[in-house]
């Protein structure tokens, strides 16, 4: 399959070239469909054709950061019963929600040490996990709004349409770890009948 096929099917123009340059705030995320059901399409001689569910989905997937400015999406894949993005919290932009209108913007400083080493070492921690707590937030916000966009329109068709409950999110440490989770969601496509999350077409 083509760069350029893939780029026009399944993910953001452009996305190869930029996104490898980070360092931090960036989280691999799964979300899958209720039973695991095909809402999104089906895979045909090693191509995703989506269903109507499955364009919406793409369109509300590219229009994220639209809706939420400290939210990226430079990589994704729509499969069939579920999705894979990696999802890029960006420190630096405060967009307060209900839940932080009162907070301070997410870009705080670790307080200088003071003279009591070991309590600052334990503020620094506090400081670390409150960040981090801030960052999964928003994350939650962000993949939440469109979770409910997508049940929104499917509502408003004929056709029935599930997510799972939750979704699962876990935290990219580090190059060669965002470098692997990109070289799998390329390849979901490709390797869609080993795949972890397969179930066959009904």
């Amino acid at each position: 399959m083509s760069d350029d096929k893939f780029q026009d099917k399944y993910r953001i123009e452009s996305a190869r070239a930029w996104w490898h340059d980070y360092d931090g705030g960036a989280y691999f995320i799964t979300i899958c469909t209720k039973n695991r059901e095909h809402y999104f399409g089906e895979i045909e001689n090693g191509e995703m054709i989506l269903s109507e569910i499955g364009e919406y989905t793409k369109q509300c997937i590219e229009k994220i950061q639209q809706h939420n400015p400290y939210a990226e999406i430079p990589l994704y894949v729509i499969m069939p019963n579920h999705l894979h993005l990696i999802v890029y919290i960006v420190e630096t932009v405060y967009a307060p929600s209900p839940q932080t209108q009162n907070e301070n913007d997410i870009s705080e400083t670790v307080h200088a040490p003071s003279l009591q080493s070991n309590r600052w070492k334990h503020d620094a921690v506090d400081e670390e996990m409150q960040f981090i707590s801030k960052q999964k937030h928003r994350l939650a916000v962000a993949i939440g709004n469109m979770k409910s966009a997508v049940t929104h329109y499917a509502n408003q068709t004929p056709n029935y349409f599930a997510w799972q409950p939750r979704f699962y999110d876990r935290i990219i440490r580090d190059q060669p770890e965002m470098n692997r989770i990109a070289t799998y969601i390329e390849n979901n496509v490709a390797n869609w009948v080993g795949d972890e999350f397969y179930t066959p077409r009904k």
